[in-house]
């Protein structure tokens, strides 16, 4: 299955906030971590529109293995290589331990400058205007 996925973090190279996947078929999961010490730009343009109350990052690992656990494969997309980055940190619980997941593939791409998000800087909003991109793409409209 195709997922698209967007993240928010604290500035560059910052830490998580929030992390969306929405899959080829319309399925979504969303997430937020929350942020105690926004960065000024982070806190005027993404912490008032997450729309998503704070989980821990424990509860978010344990959402996200759930969410996965329905299928054999999960295929990534991401339009920037941190929201990779981030999924990946996500999946690590610890020395030598990782949530399960299905076999996974990760690509990063570029063509998604024209894109439109209802709510840009929101992880779900954002995802959601990825794959309305590539579907179109898809189709030929």
């Amino acid at each position: 299955m195709k997922f698209y996925i967007d993240t928010e973090f604290n500035g560059y190279k910052g830490e998580l906030i929030s992390m969306a996947l929405i899959g080829l078929d319309g399925v979504e999961w969303y997430e937020s971590v929350g942020c105690e010490n926004p960065d000024p730009w982070v806190a005027e343009h993404v912490m008032p529109i997450i729309h998503k109350s704070p989980i821990s990052k424990k509860e978010m690992q344990n959402s996200l293995q759930t969410f996965l656990s329905g299928y054999n494969a999960a295929h990534i997309i991401a339009d920037w290589p941190e929201d990779i980055a981030h999924f990946c940190q996500l999946l690590i619980t610890g020395p030598g331990t990782r949530i399960d997941t299905p076999a996974l593939t990760l690509e990063v791409r570029r063509d998604f400058d024209d894109a439109v998000s209802l709510m840009p800087h929101n992880a779900l909003s954002d995802a959601r205007a990825m794959r309305k991109y590539d579907m179109r793409e898809t189709v030929g409209a």
